[in-house]
């Protein structure tokens, strides 16, 4: 196994996961609800940075490895669920949506091992589409984990908002992806 500084960052993507979700758990008197937020936020922000951080230092420093294929897309996911079921159980979120979010991360990992499996990976590669839906979650955690109002700005209207268009395009996405793999598979 290859270690090296885009793998780090990724280790580190995944230790910070505890840490996250571990904020919410520290007593009131302790850590106001506020500031449970704040640095959930600030944790979740990082982790989303260190994820593109490591692709593009993987690429920059010519350290791409097949491990890190590997490791990184699990640690985006992990991050993602455990930010999902976070917002789910302070109920800043509908469960429909991350039954919908993470329930089509792992259809759609088990459709790419299947395809990589009888040599049609290249067929399910990531689309635009699953860009533009990731680019709109990731935007949406940080606004529904901070969820207070910013002024006049209100994160938890606008979060859920994005969250439910997130949902969206991962319904979209998953059928992309699945017809480019009937397709391919025929």
């Amino acid at each position: 196994m290859t270690f090296n500084l885009p793998i780090l960052l990724t280790w580190l993507r995944i230790v910070m996961i505890p840490l996250f979700v571990g904020v919410f758990y520290f007593e009131q008197h302790w850590m106001s609800q506020a500031t449970q937020n704040l640095v959930a936020t600030v944790i979740f922000t990082v982790a989303a940075i260190t994820d593109w951080l490591d692709g593009w230092l993987a690429r920059r420093l010519n350290q791409t490895s097949a491990f890190g294929a590997f490791l990184d897309p699990v640690a985006d996911k992990l991050m993602v669920a455990a930010a999902l079921i976070v917002l789910v159980q302070l109920d800043r979120i509908d469960a429909v949506v991350a039954l919908i979010i993470i329930g089509r991360e792992i259809a759609i990992s088990a459709l790419r091992e299947w395809m990589a499996a009888i040599g049609q990976a290249r067929s399910v590669a990531v689309s635009m589409l699953g860009k533009i839906k990731t680019a709109a979650q990731m935007i949406a955690i940080p606004m529904l984990l901070y969820h207070d109002p910013i002024g006049q700005f209100d994160p938890q209207y606008w979060g859920n908002w994005l969250i439910w268009a997130a949902a969206g395009l991962t319904l979209l996405s998953m059928g992309y992806y699945l017809r480019m793999a009937w397709q391919a598979g025929r």
